[in-house]
């Protein structure tokens, strides 16, 4: 187990809301994350990468609480990298330099080895010709390819993404998509909070959906969007499938 979650609580003043979350992920483990806005989907990996604080419960990664074990939050979250909805880029800088900063700085990795993998990795997202470029010139979806080759740059343990293709145009989400079924058919440990389904169930091992603060169903795709136990899984998922 890379990540255990044990009763976890999370109040935004008399708001709770993570209510008694408990859920392990195994490595190589790609878990998708649904349900309503307001659920708790997006407040729950802001937890697990410490941009929340929390009121009880515990989070451990590879076995130690992360609170109490971890003394270096930036070295956590290189291990534990997180892709936003709105890419969160340095947009003074140019793609490549938005993949080897994190690097030199935080991972003390040498310039001519930063860029090294940047430039591989940044060739995995289909960018490599835009090494150069500014990040205020490319597309949304070409934004978000940075940063998730930004992320892969820093050799993550675990990768959440929070909606990754919720402020793209129509037309860039399937480039990204792509890019994120990819990094699961190498087996890569994944936590991906989306409202697009037909995603979740093609490459997910297991599907969550959060209702209220809490994790109302944790089932395999084809048992969570096929054979819904829970009355509101089956209320959400009918919108998706009139649609």
């Amino acid at each position: 187990m890379i990540i255990q979650i044990d009763h976890l609580v999370k109040r935004f003043g008399q708001n709770e809301v993570l209510k008694d979350v408990s859920l392990g992920v195994n490595k190589g483990e790609v878990i998708s994350i649904i349900g309503s806005s307001g659920s708790g989907k997006s407040t729950l990996l802001r937890c697990i990468n410490l941009l929340e604080s929390y009121q009880s419960g515990s989070i451990q990664f590879e076995g130690k609480n992360i609170l109490s074990s971890i003394k270096e939050i930036n070295s956590y979250r290189a291990q534990v990298g997180m892709i936003f909805q709105s890419f969160n880029l340095f947009s003074h800088l140019s793609v490549l330099e938005n993949c080897v900063i994190g690097q030199m700085k935080v991972l003390k990795k040498s310039r001519a080895d930063s860029e090294r993998l940047a430039l591989e990795t940044l060739e995995k997202v289909g960018l490599a010709q835009f090494a150069k470029t500014s990040v205020m010139t490319l597309s949304g979806g070409q934004k978000q390819r940075v940063a998730i080759a930004r992320t892969l740059c820093m050799e993550p343990k675990v990768l959440l993404f929070d909606e990754p293709t919720s402020a793209l145009d129509p037309e860039m989400v399937g480039e990204v998509l792509n890019v994120i079924k990819s990094l699961a058919l190498e087996h890569r440990t994944m936590i991906i909070v989306t409202h697009e389904m037909s995603f979740a169930k093609e490459v997910s091992d297991r599907v969550l959906f959060m209702d209220k603060g809490i994790i109302l169903e944790d089932g395999t795709p084809d048992q969570l969007f096929n054979n819904p136990k829970e009355e509101r899984t089956k209320e959400f998922l009918s919108r998706f499938r009139t649609q």
